[in-house]
This record gives C-alpha cells, sequence and structure tokens, in this order.
C-alpha cells in the first residue's frame, strides 16, 4: 500500500503536458488486435496496470506481443486457445467485461478473475445478454466475478436495450457479435462512449448507427491494423480541473481525445465558469483529438442531472472536487452508477470530503455539495484511483497538506501522476507511516 502527501499550491500551475494515452482505447485496441488475423502496430497505448492485463490475457489466448518504446505489435490468434489458468484481469473492470464478449461463441473455455475490488462489481449486466445470445456464462451467486465462460461455437443475433447506459455493456455485446449469425444491436438508453463502434471498421467489421440504435455485423476474422492512442481525456481531467482551481494557472494540455462521449466534462466545468479553450483540433484515427488550454477562473456551484452524468461518469470525483472550492451548492443525480465503480464512489467522495472540512450530503444517486475552505487532513482513498487523484486536486486549495492513503492503483490508469503533476508545479510526494498522537 503506498500513500501520498499533497501540498497545497505554492504557486500557479503553468507549462505544457501531455498526460497517458487513453485507457479505453488502448484496452479496445490491445483486444481486438489480439483476435486479429495477422500483426498490428499500436503507437503510444497506455502502459498502465490494467492494460498491460490486456496484454497478458491476449497473450494467454495464444496472440503474441513485443514491446519497444512507446510501440506495441500484436500478432492476433484470430483463433483463440483455452487457457491453461485463469485469465486475471487486476483492477480493470473494461477488460473483464469486454474480454468476456469477444471470447463467447468463440469454441473455448475460459475463467476470468480480478482483484478484490473488482470481485465485487456487477457482472449479472453483461451475463444476462450474452447468455440470451446462447453463450453460457456463469458469475458467482452475487453476480460479481469470477465469470466463467464456456465452450460455445457462434452465438445466436440479438436486439438488445440497455436498462442503463454502459460503454462496458455496449461493447461486450457488440464483440460478441462479430460471431452472431447475423450480428447484435444495441439501443442505447442514453448516449456513451463509442470507441468500440469507431474501432471496429479499422478491423474490418462494419457498423452502423442510427441515433442511439447500434449495429455491428458478423465478422469472426478480424483484420490487422496501425493506430496511435490519443492522450486520455478522463486523466486530463483532472489538470484541467487543477488549473481552474488555482488563480493565476494557464496550463496547456497536448494531444487530448475530445471524442464527444467524453467531453462532458469540459463542459460541466464549462458551466462553472472554467476558462478552456481548445485549439489545434486534429484526428488520430477515427478519435478527435485537441491541445487544451486552461486557466484559472472563479468557478460556481452547478446542478449536474442524469442526462449529464454518461459523459462524465469517470470524472465526477474530480468535478466534485472542484465543486467544494466553487461559490454555492452543486447538486449531482442521476448518478448511481457510480456506486459500481472501483469503489462507493459516492460515499468514497462524501468521506472525503467531509474530512477535508467540505459540507455535502449523500443521496442514493448523486450528492450535494457546499462550496468552501477546503481544510486539509487525512483522507482515505479506498484503493480507487480516481478518488485518490481527485484528493490530490483538492489538496491545491487546501489550507495545509493532504495525506492520501491506498494510492497504488493510480497506476492501473495514471502511471507517473505525481511526476506530471512535479511538471506544472504541482507537488504530491510519498508519504511515511501516519504519526501517532
Amino acid at each position: 500500500m503506498s500513500s501520498w502527501i499533497a501540498e497545497p499550491a505554492a504557486k500557479p500551475l503553468r507549462g505544457e503536458l501531455r498526460v497517458p494515452s487513453d485507457k479505453s482505447i488502448s484496452h479496445r485496441a490491445v483486444l481486438l488486435a489480439g483476435l486479429a488475423q495477422g500483426s498490428s502496430v499500436i503507437e503510444q497505448p497506455l502502459l498502465g496496470e490494467d492494460v498491460l492485463h490486456s496484454i497478458a490475457a491476449i497473450e494467454a489466448l495464444g496472440a503474441q506481443t513485443s514491446r519497444q518504446g512507446a510501440r506495441l505489435e500484436i500478432t492476433g490468434c484470430r483463433q483463440p486457445l483455452s487457457p491453461a489458468a485463469p485469465i486475471y484481469c487486476g483492477n480493470a473492470g473494461t477488460l473483464i467485461r469486454l474480454l468476456a464478449g469477444l471470447i463467447c461463441g468463440r469454441g473455448i473455455d475460459c475463467v476470468l478473475t480480478g482483484d478484490a475490488s473488482l470481485s465485487r462489481r456487477p457482472m449479472g449486466r453483461i451475463a444476462e445478454p450474452l447468455n440470451k445470445m446462447g453463450a453460457e456464462i456463469a458469475t458467482t451467486a452475487a453476480g460479481t466475478p469470477p465469470i466463467t465462460v464456456k465452450a460455445v461455437k457462434g452465438l445466436a443475433s440479438i436486439e438488445y436495450k440497455m436498462p442503463v447506459a454502459s460503454a462496458q455493456v455496449k461493447s461486450a455485446v457488440l464483440l460478441a457479435g462479430l460471431v452472431a449469425e447475423d450480428g447484435a444491436t444495441v439501443i442505447e438508453p442514453a448516449p456513451c462512449r463509442d470507441h468500440t463502434e469507431r474501432m471496429l471498421p479499422a478491423f474490418g467489421a462494419q457498423v452502423t448507427r442510427n441515433g442511439q440504435v447500434v449495429h455491428v455485423q458478423n465478422c469472426p476474422a478480424l483484420q490487422p491494423v496501425q493506430m496511435s492512442i490519443p492522450a486520455d481525456p478522463s486523466s486530463a481531467a483532472f489538470f484541467v480541473a487543477a488549473a481552474s482551481m488555482v488563480k493565476g494557472s494557464d496550463l496547456l494540455l497536448r494531444e487530448v481525445g475530445i471524442n464527444p462521449t467524453r467531453t462532458g466534462a469540459l463542459e460541466l466545468l464549462r458551466r462553472m465558469g472554467a476558462d478552456i479553450e481548445i485549439v489545434n483540433q486534429q484526428k488520430i484515427g477515427e478519435e478527435p483529438v485537441a491541445d487544451i488550454r486552461v486557466r484559472a477562473e472563479p468557478l460556481r456551484g452547478i446542478e449536474i442531472g442524469a442526462a449529464e452524468v454518461p459523459a462524465a461518469i469517470d470524472e465526477l470525483p474530480v468535478l466534485l472536487a472542484a465543486a467544494a472550492t466553487a461559490s454555492g451548492t452543486t447538486i449531482v443525480s442521476g448518478a448511481a452508477e457510480l456506486r459500481a465503480k472501483e469503489s462507493d464512489r459516492i460515499a468514497a467522495m462524501a468521506a472525503l470530503l467531509a474530512n477535508l472540512g467540505i459540507a455535502c450530503q449523500e443521496k442514493p444517486d448523486g450528492i450535494v455539495v457546499e462550496g468552501g475552505q477546503p481544510t486539509g487532513g487525512e483522507v482515505d482513498s479506498q484503493g480507487d484511483h480516481r478518488i485518490a487523484m481527485a484528493g490530490a486536486t483538492l489538496a491545491l486549495c487546501c489550507d495545509r497538506e493532504v495525506r492520501i492513503s491506498d494510492c497504488a492503483n493510480v497506476a492501473t490508469s495514471f502511471p507517473g501522476f505525481d511526476q506530471h503533476a512535479a511538471a506544472a508545479g504541482w507537488k504530491i510526494h510519498p508519504s511515511g507511516p501516519t504519526p501517532t498522537s
């Protein structure tokens, strides 16, 4: 277990940097390349712990990989092999759900496991539609990992209306549709991340979209690709929020993905009064990319409703940190999905804010935050990378340092977070044992 001490800002955040590459896109590129017929090259993939588990997973299925600097080459196995041992997914919810969809119907037996946090997360939401397609997928009685996938060859098509907007569930069904007779159709209740739909055509699959209805055609044999991965907007959000919060800051973030399904946090921060400029727009593959310039401005509280949550689901912890320093009240509702993440993020952020002197009220599907002056102190990240980084962000505006426990999982999505922070003038360093009184 590692802990941090995050210091209040001694000066404005300045400079320019590129945060690590997009985790969601990296997972998808690795998994699809692992089953392609030929060798794919992926430039600048995120090599955090979560994606390293994806690389190990495709190797267990028979793919071959090699790395040289920021270049990852994957020779796909096309027809995966039943692995000799369970595939360990660590803390990666994206990996376990997408992999289950990708391998079912391909004639292999496989068990997918994870760490203690992942082993508490709901998997019935993917097992239900996949089993309706003819897969044989089992979870624990509580609907949690391990996930057991039985050898079934081919699947039936499905038209699946998701009860809750979830890019992971949508992707699992679409990936299973690659081996379904007439493909698969997913109906979204609200727009959610579309990286899978954008990427599949590069691997040779045909995807059509009509509003919130997405269809993929049968395409069991994928073709190899060469692609580059943009910087992760969820990682960039911590620096966007930080520069917005610290008076006098002026920060430039390079090559950040601005996929419309991922820009919810930027729009919400703008509503709070943030000065955010999008410049140098371009495309990397099918993903829109830009540089983001942020200059500090006073923030104000806002209301965030259910329709706005899916496009900012991963960034809500840092948005709550920003809300803690804003004038007025911020109300988040329709965000019950936060309770099914690496931690119960509603409860975790409520505890974090309260420990740092910010008045807040936890709701079943959200939280109410009263902006004020955070005091500093000690907080528990509950092993959740985004809670740890949100705590470090809020520390910038505290009146004394913040000690944050259990930060090791930050490496799953943002390896080198403290070094990136230091490049902008933000001080985070390892903590020794908590002093006893």
